[in-house]
């Protein structure tokens, strides 16, 4: 049907490496990232669910919200998962995020001190979705090509985030659009 020159090779079949330098089979790294995307699907159906719960059922938000025992439960369950990573993280790596969070804070403490009007808010969340854009396409590029095959939560755990991120920043846009 098609000459020699004009047919291309399909990545998926496994007859070209995913990217120049490639070693390992495609095959493997095909699975791998179904891997990946498959505990992201799940991790964002976990998500939903909770979400759900939690907004259906009052009884559970007046108790995070209104109680003493909420307000603690809470701090617990978003303190927890940084105890935790504290025990894998080596100190040497912990430079770059202090300095995101403290520029983080700086921004939105200006923020905080000066309150954004609906155009601004819009432009903020239409920025923040472009930029989580960028990040979901990274995170799918080092999980292509820099992960390892036992690195598969860190690389779910980054394009869930970014997808989480994505969503919020959406959602600041459709909310400064609707008010």
């Amino acid at each position: 049907m098609w000459q020699a020159p004009y047919r291309k090779n399909d990545v998926e079949t496994g007859s070209t490496p995913l990217y120049p330098m490639m070693l390992e089979s495609p095959e493997l790294r095909w699975a791998f990232i179904r891997k990946v995307y498959s505990i992201v699907a799940l991790q964002l159906l976990l998500t939903i669910a909770v979400g759900a719960v939690v907004v259906t059922y009052r009884p559970i938000a007046t108790f995070f919200v209104s109680t003493g025992a909420g307000l603690a439960l809470y701090i617990v369950l978003i303190i927890t998962p940084f105890i935790g990573a504290l025990v894998f993280i080596q100190f040497v790596f912990i430079r770059p995020f202090v300095a995101v969070i403290l520029i983080s804070s700086l921004l939105h403490l200006l923020l905080m001190l000066f309150p954004l009007g609906k155009v601004s808010v819009m432009i903020y969340g239409g920025l923040a979705s472009i930029i989580f854009c960028g990040y979901i396409l990274y995170d799918t590029d080092n999980l292509i090509k820099r992960h390892s095959y036992d690195e598969y939560i860190w690389a779910a755990v980054a394009l869930y985030l970014d997808i989480i991120n994505l969503f919020l920043s959406l959602l600041t846009v459709f909310r400064a659009a609707e008010s």
